[in-house]
């Protein structure tokens, strides 16, 4: 249970429980107490932690697609590739989501709200954020994140 392979799906394991533990909480609390809103800073912390869970667990699904492919196309040469190498291409994973997280999270929440900072639902997401905002710039500053986003995305599909 020592091997590259077990430690990804461990983290991968994590992950998914990280995610499914960001939205469900609220709207279980949500559906006994009748309500349909969410606090600001429970809607940052809410969209912070669902967007680092979702990109680590992309980024970590491809250091996965790596670690096969060397231990199916190289399988000799696994041990000097992957060997002690597993525990450094996690924490890549999860400090990439965690950077693209910070990214989407700092620039949706850096505009100025006028229509109120209640969200009418239990789940945040940057657009109903985004039509809170009475700024006219903020959909070229989300629209120059997705591209850096899509990089990433790209990048992880070559690699």
């Amino acid at each position: 249970l020592h091997t590259p392979m077990y430690f990804f799906l461990l983290n991968l394991s994590v992950l998914d429980l990280g995610c499914i533990s960001t939205i469900i909480p609220k709207a279980m609390a949500n559906s006994l107490w009748d309500t349909t809103t969410i606090s600001y800073t429970g809607c940052v912390a809410q969209l912070y932690f669902f967007v680092f869970f979702m990109s680590a667990e992309y980024f970590l699904l491809t250091v996965m697609a790596y670690d096969r492919y060397v231990a199916i196309c190289q399988p000799l040469h696994y041990g000097t590739l992957l060997g002690t190498r597993g525990a450094p291409l996690a924490a890549a994973a999860w400090a990439s989501g965690f950077l693209n997280a910070l990214l989407h999270t700092a620039n949706t929440f850096s505009v100025s709200l006028c229509q109120g900072n209640a969200v009418g639902q239990f789940f945040c997401e940057i657009p109903h954020i985004l039509k809170l905002s009475c700024s006219d710039t903020v959909y070229l500053r989300e629209a120059g994140l997705i591209v850096v986003s899509s990089c990433f995305v790209c990048g992880c599909f070559v690699f």
